[in-house]
């Protein structure tokens, strides 16, 4: 679905005339198609999963993000503005985000189905939130909830 999706977007940019828009896209199907390459010699023939493309995307998103910084402390502006753009663009192929509040309430839930009560189990909570909430979170900042709900044992 998201990879229909996806070459949709770049036939309508292609029309609208967006060059961001048409190479951003670009960009996200070229580093798709990098991954369903590298997943083949784990055997998966069919492609990634849609999962595992929502997390490129995050991905995407924070690398764009780390060259705003850079581009702003070097001064340049314009580039800063270009990659801002892209990231407008990459959101809109992930689903809505969940609040603060939205996510403290999912940890809780899988805190309590897995039955995690240490800050050994945060690898299996972690995992499992990834698998329910994919592109949905920001896991970086997750793990600090996650940290919050499990004791230290």
């Amino acid at each position: 679905m998201l990879r229909t999706r996806l070459n949709e977007a770049l036939k309508q940019a292609m029309l609208a005339k967006n060059q961001r828009a048409v190479s951003t896209v670009r960009l996200i199907l070229a580093a798709l198609k990098d991954r369903d390459i590298a997943a083949r010699s784990r055997g998966v023939t069919d492609g990634i999963d849609e999962a595992e493309i929502l997390s490129m995307l995050q991905t995407m998103i924070k690398q764009r993000g780390e060259s705003i910084k850079l581009y702003e402390q070097g001064g340049r502006l314009e580039l800063a503005e270009q990659e801002r753009e892209e990231i407008t663009i990459i959101e809109g192929f992930l689903p809505k985000q969940m609040s603060d509040e939205e996510v403290a309430a999912a940890v809780k839930t899988v805190v309590d189905e897995i039955g995690a009560t240490c800050i050994k189990d945060m690898g299996k909570v972690m995992a499992e939130l990834k698998a329910r909430y994919a592109g949905q979170m920001d896991f970086a900042k997750v793990s600090g909830t996650v940290k919050q709900q499990l004791s230290a044992c």
